[in-house]
């Protein structure tokens, strides 16, 4: 996602590099005949790996949205977040990567204003959406587990579209304001980057589009771990539900001493030691569910780990950098920040396989998705 203080290389060998946010100066580097060919072998490599990148993410996503709308199990409202966060991140491999790829590789932009300025608002808007649509979906499942029942009443799909045109309209009020003042450039464009002295739109852009997010997704998983432990320990049974449990097992010992048609000293003896079978057949039921439980805590701190690690990962350092480089001009190194860039554009490769692969009824429908696929084929 291009901030508006982002600073793209104009062309091969030139790098604007921007000195108290007013003055732009080229700096050119030279290089050397035999080079070309190392430079070329380094381009197409480049290219080939990108290319890879943006093909799996539209697939990934693509795939994700398939099993869901053939999947009348799935079609669910949480289910439907997962959709729309899907078709966001698709839009950034159609919209977005592509062009991204070309301008990565070639560092100079042959495509003209028009294109510039709907590719620099798809990427701001479609990265910010993909963003915020995880938030809507932390918050989904922190006032699902929560307030379970209250909330089940009011998990519609309405609901869950009303927060998706949220998490959109955010989107769109962060990309909007640099076309206010953008200039119209030359014909002879060869950079495509919101250059921007506006630091209150920088501060704006990345508090809203990263750094408040980010602070609400930690505080939401936080919670819902917190609240998840407490629902797992209260299930473990009670010392006091034993007896009832017991006389409940199936073709047990003790259900049949404790059967009123048995009476007598033999008896009352047998199932004396009866219910003690019971309870240690109970005991090590008892164990099996801690076990259980503790197993199912254990998923849910690494998924949860998973999702929050990911996307800090991802989108963490590219917008420290764009923080960073109007303050320190010299600090710019074009390299550095496309793979920054790439690298947030990995979270939506990632986002559909911890989204869904956590799943079990999801991979199951993705399964009878590819055997179907395949069949057909």
């Amino acid at each position: 996602m291009d901030s508006p203080s982002n600073l793209k290389p104009t062309s091969t060998h030139y790098y604007p590099v921007y000195y108290n946010s007013t003055h732009v100066a080229n700096i050119s580097y030279s290089s050397q005949p035999g080079d070309k060919t190392i430079d070329l072998i380094f381009q197409a490599s480049l290219a080939v790996i990108l290319c890879v990148i943006t093909l799996a993410t539209a697939l990934s996503n693509a795939f994700v949205i398939a099993t869901i709308s053939h999947s009348r199990k799935l079609h669910t409202p949480a289910n439907f977040l997962i959709a729309s966060l899907a078709v966001t991140d698709l839009l950034v491999s159609i919209l977005v990567m592509p062009i991204c790829v070309l301008y990565t590789v070639t560092h100079t932009w042959t495509l003209g204003q028009i294109i510039c300025d709907i590719w620099l608002s798809s990427d701001i808007t479609c990265c910010t959406a993909s963003i915020l649509h995880l938030c809507v979906i932390a918050l989904d499942r922190y006032w699902a587990i929560t307030d379970a029942v209250g909330y089940a009443n009011r998990r519609t799909s309405a609901r869950a579209a009303g927060m998706v045109a949220t998490a959109w309209i955010i989107a769109v009020s962060i990309s909007l304001p640099p076309l206010f003042w953008r200039q119209v450039k030359a014909d002879n464009l060869t950079s495509c980057s919101v250059n921007t002295d506006h630091i209150f739109y920088t501060i704006y852009s990345t508090f809203g589009a990263f750094y408040i997010p980010t602070l609400l997704l930690i505080v939401l998983y936080g919670r819902i771990y917190v609240e998840a432990r407490k629902r797992i320990l209260k299930q473990s049974p009670k010392v006091g539900k034993r007896l009832t449990s017991a006389q409940l097992v199936n073709n047990s010992p003790g259900s049949v001493a404790s059967s009123p048609l048995h009476f007598g000293r033999k008896d009352f003896g047998l199932n004396e030691t009866h219910v003690n079978q019971v309870q240690v057949t109970l005991s090590d039921a008892l164990l099996e569910k801690k076990r259980i439980s503790a197993a199912r805590e254990r998923k849910a701190t690494i998924t949860l780990g998973i999702i929050l690690g990911a996307y800090i990962v991802c989108w963490l350092p590219f917008f420290i950098y764009a923080l960073l480089v109007p303050l320190c001009s010299s600090c710019f190194y074009p390299e550095l920040f496309d793979f920054f860039t790439w690298l947030g554009y990995l979270n939506s490769l990632i986002n559909p396989i911890i989204y869904t692969m956590s799943n079990e009824d999801f991979k199951k429908a993705f399964h009878k998705l590819l055997r179907f696929r395949c069949c057909v084929s």
